[in-house]
């Protein structure tokens, strides 16, 4: 065999697990769960501000990261929102809507 090539030039099929990962994986879950209890005392041990660091370190794997949006990028997706509201929304409603919008247009600029 020559130095680049492989017995398996196809390579791992879409969708198999890395056995390795699998395993690590597996073996991490058990520390977890054998460990829980004693983490739970050693947190409570920590000092406040020692706690809270943990605290957040751990929010990572639960509560997904928030991504930051421009301002033109959430008008976009709010118009888009409300568009498909009105095409749904009986004609009644949409015009009670447009002419509280004028109403409230007129107020704003009489001040």
């Amino acid at each position: 065999m020559k130095k680049g090539q492989t017995n398996n030039p196809n390579g791992r099929p879409k969708g198999v697990p890395n056995k390795i990962t699998g395993e690590l994986k597996s073996w991490i879950q058990q520390v977890i769960d054998g460990n829980r209890v004693q983490f739970e005392k050693d947190l409570k041990e920590l000092d406040p501000k020692d706690r809270v660091q943990v605290l957040e370190k751990l929010m990572q794997y639960v509560v997904p990261k928030q991504q930051s949006v421009s301002v033109d990028a959430q008008i976009a997706c709010e118009y888009k929102e409300l568009e498909k509201l009105l095409l749904s929304a009986p004609d009644e409603v949409v015009d009670r809507l447009a002419e509280r919008i004028q109403t409230l247009n007129n107020l704003n600029h009489e001040d």
